[in-house]
């Protein structure tokens, strides 16, 4: 086994070029814990905004710091008091403390959950901050077929996983998005609107029905349109709240039961396919500031994931870096370079 792992690291707040590859030795897991190879690993806007300093009095960060939450790897080593996993297994989980943007990282056995071999890695890797904070806001609302639920950046990592859980609980769903997101919302059975003036009354002719919920994953103007449809005040869901669950899961401890919990429903929704995780950028871990930067463009659908082995980067490196968190008109077919765009490794 190797004996030393590397992880993206940051000593200062500020964008993409205060992040740097370290070179650390090797952990051992403690007793309740696994030492995870790390296959794949999500990206989430609020790692962006927290390295960023934007939230620096809300989730301070110790320097030198770790981002990644979400994590799909191999169990390379177990503690003593880890008997339900072998090595060699298969893990969705995600990282206390952060350090998941890595090769490897000690993980609590409480924060896995085995992942069944038809889940793809990517898929896996951006599961677990977006899928449960989509999960905790759905289950809120208690939904079922007598609803007609709006969900605000629809098609975002949050958002078109929200989609799928409600309607999975049998509501009717109307995704507010941009043009070029409509056809994605159709192919997983929601309703498309189109942002901008008069959204209310477009919202109203395509429910068709009562408005009974509204989940904003954006802030402006979504809880006006939600009390202009008359929403009840109990059955709105704001970005604030939206936020707030995001920092829970972010936050989530060692010995906290829902993540794993959370982690167990959404792989059988998985399984079952009444969910699907689009995956719109898949970057080698070498591209992790490139990806972060493309994301940070707000125009992304599904999840943003790097890959920590990568089957070819060479010849076909320009592929990596064609945009594919990005709509294709927004991409320069020019663009090649560079490989990494933060502090070359310390």
């Amino acid at each position: 086994m190797n004996r030393t792992f590397k992880a993206v690291e940051f000593d200062s707040y500020g964008d993409v070029g205060v992040l740097h590859l370290s070179e650390h030795e090797m952990p051992a897991p403690a007793a309740d814990e696994i030492l995870v190879e790390i296959v794949a690993a999500g990206l989430n806007h609020i790692e962006n905004f927290i390295r960023q300093g934007d939230f620096a009095k809300r989730y301070p960060v110790a320097f030198p710091a770790r981002q990644g939450s979400c994590f799909a790897g191999l169990v390379v080593k177990r503690g003593d008091a880890v008997k339900d996993l072998r090595v060699g297994d298969a893990v969705i989980g995600h990282a206390v403390g952060g350090g998941a943007h890595a090769t490897h990282a000690t993980v609590p056995r409480s924060q896995v959950v085995k992942k069944p071999d038809n889940i793809p890695w990517e898929v896996a890797g951006g599961l677990y901050l977006a899928g449960c904070t989509a999960y905790a806001t759905v289950d809120s609302l208690d939904l079922d077929s007598s609803d007609c639920v709006v969900i605000s950046a629809a098609a975002g990592g949050v958002g078109s996983i929200e989609c799928q859980l409600a309607l999975a609980a049998g509501a009717k769903v109307i995704g507010t998005c941009s043009p070029h997101n409509h056809d994605y919302l159709r192919s997983i059975g929601v309703v498309p609107v189109t942002y901008g003036e008069g959204i209310v009354d477009r919202i109203r002719e395509k429910a068709g029905r009562p408005v009974t919920a509204f989940i904003d994953n954006f802030g402006g103007d979504n809880p006006k349109r939600a009390k202009e449809l008359g929403v009840p005040k109990k059955r709105l869901r704001t970005s604030e709240e939206r936020l707030e669950t995001e920092f829970r899961f972010l936050a989530a401890g060692r010995d906290d039961p829902e993540p794993a919990q959370i982690l167990s429903e959404l792989v059988t929704l998985l399984t079952e396919q009444k969910v699907r995780i689009l995956i719109s950028g898949f970057y080698p871990f070498e591209y992790i500031a490139q990806a972060f930067d493309d994301m940070a463009e707000m125009h992304s659908r599904g999840k943003v994931v790097v890959g920590m082995m990568p089957v070819e980067t060479g010849s076909r490196s320009s592929w990596y870096l064609s945009g594919k968190a990005r709509t294709l008109h927004e991409v320069p077919m020019e663009r090649k370079t560079p490989v990494w765009t933060g502090r070359k490794e310390a």
